[in-house]
Formats: C-alpha cells, sequence, structure tokens
C-alpha cells in the first residue's frame, strides 16, 4: 500500500509512519518545512498555498491517505479571529486535499477529528457515534466542519471516507497536559486530588495507530465515523497514581474541597484545565469493536510504563548532555 500522511513528523504520525514501514508499505510525509530525515519515509514539501497541479504531483498513486496535520487545539489562543483561523487550516486545507485526492484516484481518505466534536464532558452517558454533535470551541467546532465536509467530498466523487474520533492520546514523546502529569508526578508533588470522582476515556497512542491502520484497510469502515478508545476508563487521581507507579515514584494525593479548588482555578484562570482533570468523559467504542472486530492491543498499563520509560529515558538525556 502507498500512503500520504500529513503530520507524520509529528506524536501520532511518527508512531503511525514506523508502524507502517514495518508492515512493508510506502509512506510519503507531505509538511510545509523541512523535516529531519526519517528511515523509510519519503518527505514531500508543499506550500503553503498548493495548487491542484501540485497536489496531484503528491498525490499521484497514492492508494490512501491518513490525514492527521490540523491547527491544534490553544488553551490560550491569541489570534484576532481564532475560529477564523482554524477554519483556514483545519477545514479548508481539509477540504482541498481530499477534493485533489478524489480526483487523483486515491480509494481512501482517514481523518483523525477529536472528540471535543460530541462535547467536553459526560454525565450518566457515554459519548457514542449517534450523539449529536455539540463543540465547544474553535477547535472543536472546525473539527466537525472539516468532518462534514469531508463527508460531502466523499458523496460526490465515491472516494471512501473514514473518520476517528479520539480522546486524550498518550504514549513515549506525549507533551502538554499528560507530560505534565508526567513532571508532577516524577518530581512527587502533593496534589489535592484525591477526592475527585471522575471517568475519563484515553488512548494509547499504538491502540490509535492500530485503529488507524484498521480504518484504512478494512473493508466494512467504509465511509463510517469511529470513537476509540482504550479498553478501560479510569479516574484522574487513579491514573496519577497509575503514573506515578510506571515511573518507580510514590503517588501523593490528599483530599481537599473541590469548590476550593474551582474557586483558586478561577482566580489563576485555570478553570479549563482543571475540568479536564475534574469532569468525566466517557466514551463507547462499542461500534468499532463490533463492525471492525477491533480490539486495543495494547493495556493501559502497558501504555503507561511505555510512556514513563521514554520520558525517563528522555530526563536522563538531557541530564547527561
Amino acid at each position: 500500500m502507498k500512503v500520504l500522511i500529513t503530520g507524520a513528523s509529528g506524536f501520532v504520525g511518527n508512531e503511525l509512519s514506523q508502524r507502517l514501514i514495518c508492515e512493508g508499505h510506502v509512506i510519503y510525509a507531505a509538511a510545509r518545512s523541512e523535516q529531519t530525515d526519517t528511515t523509510g519515509v519519503h518527505h514531500v514539501l508543499i506550500s503553503n498555498a498548493p495548487t491542484a497541479m501540485e497536489w496531484q504531483s503528491i498525490l499521484k498513486d497514492i492508494d490512501v491517505v491518513f490525514h492527521l496535520a490540523a491547527r491544534v487545539h490553544i488553551m490560550k489562543d491569541n489570534s484576532a479571529n481564532p475560529l477564523a483561523a482554524y477554519l483556514q487550516d483545519n477545514v479548508q486545507f481539509t477540504t482541498e486535499l481530499a477534493r485533489n485526492a478524489a480526483v487523483a484516484g486515491v480509494k481512501r481518505f482517514v481523518f483523525v477529528s477529536s472528540i471535543k466534536v460530541n462535547g467536553e464532558s459526560t454525565n450518566t452517558k457515554a459519548f457514542t457515534e449517534i450523539d449529536k454533535p455539540n463543540p465547544q470551541d474553535p477547535y472543536a467546532i472546525s473539527k466537525l466542519h472539516a468532518e462534514e465536509s469531508l463527508l460531502a467530498v466523499g458523496s460526490d466523487t465515491g472516494m471512501e471516507v473514514v473518520i476517528l474520533r479520539p480522546p486524550l492520546v498518550y504514549g513515549p514523546g506525549v507533551k502538554a497536559n499528560f507530560r505534565s502529569l508526567l513532571q508532577v508526578a516524577d518530581r512527587m508533588m502533593p496534589l489535592p486530588l484525591s477526592c475527585i470522582a471522575n471517568t475519563r476515556s484515553l488512548i494509547y497512542v499504538g491502540n490509535l495507530v492500530d485503529a488507524l491502520i484498521l480504518c484504512a484497510t478494512h473493508a466494512a469502515a467504509k465511509n463510517q465515523l469511529f470513537l476509540v478508545c482504550d479498553e478501560i476508563s479510569i479516574s484522574t487521581p487513579q491514573l496519577i497514581k497509575n503514573i506515578a507507579f510506571a515511573l518507580g515514584r510514590p503517588c501523593m494525593l490528599f483530599p481537599f474541597p473541590l469548590s476550593i479548588l474551582r474557586w483558586g482555578a478561577k482566580m489563576t484562570r485555570k478553570g479549563a484545565f482543571l475540568d479536564r482533570l475534574t469532569q468525566s468523559l466517557v466514551i463507547d467504542n462499542t461500534k468499532i469493536r463490533n463492525l471492525l472486530n477491533w480490539k486495543p492491543p495494547y493495556t493501559m498499563e502497558q501504555g503507561l510504563k511505555a510512556t514513563a520509560e521514554a520520558y525517563l529515558q528522555n530526563k536522563n538525556e538531557i541530564v547527561h548532555k
């Protein structure tokens, strides 16, 4: 299989590239800037505004496109018009790529969206594919519009489209909030979080990559939307305990009134971050399990162990430089 990956140098893209190479596929990675050479990956430089002719040259003989590149969610977006910026990068670019992929004869287009399209949190019912979308910020809105645009392109051209909505992805090399949890656990910092009683779904990068490849190759994945996550969901306190255990550190959690935590977060403009720590977000991945017979190949324990080992290795390399 000959594939094109956008965002191949990113956290998920790099893992996807390496897995596809191991399986003997030919990988082309499209990016707007020069990339570090990666064994087995053919790097393709694209302009800021690719023309149809440029796209056709890039997409020639490609069987499957994995579209991972996106303007990612930013906690404090300083753009003059954040929604317009997200729509430009996440909708317009995606639509142009898909249209040109269809013209070039690409059979299947696999798109990584976000569970944020469903909403920010769940109460008594887990998110499913049939839920009415409820995006709450410019990033999630742009992802929903991109999904809708892709389905329209697929309907018009006959190109097969598959959409996946993952939750927070973790694994070796993870950054942002999950890396912050690694650092806190590594430093054995006491945290006032033991009273939190929530449940959150996550996905290990190896599990997401496995689902992506299955969605690119399984006949029943044609024109489907899937919500994907690990085998189990977990509370924030238990996640921190598991991270600490994977790092070989004691866990330092103590009880503290959530109402006071919320007040403090509001005063320090950390309300959104605290919401992610304290609210529930549970995914029902029954559809992909039943329709494609998919089962996450890695347990959360295995995923956290690999994540912790990579974090410690990177930390030691920095110290010894």
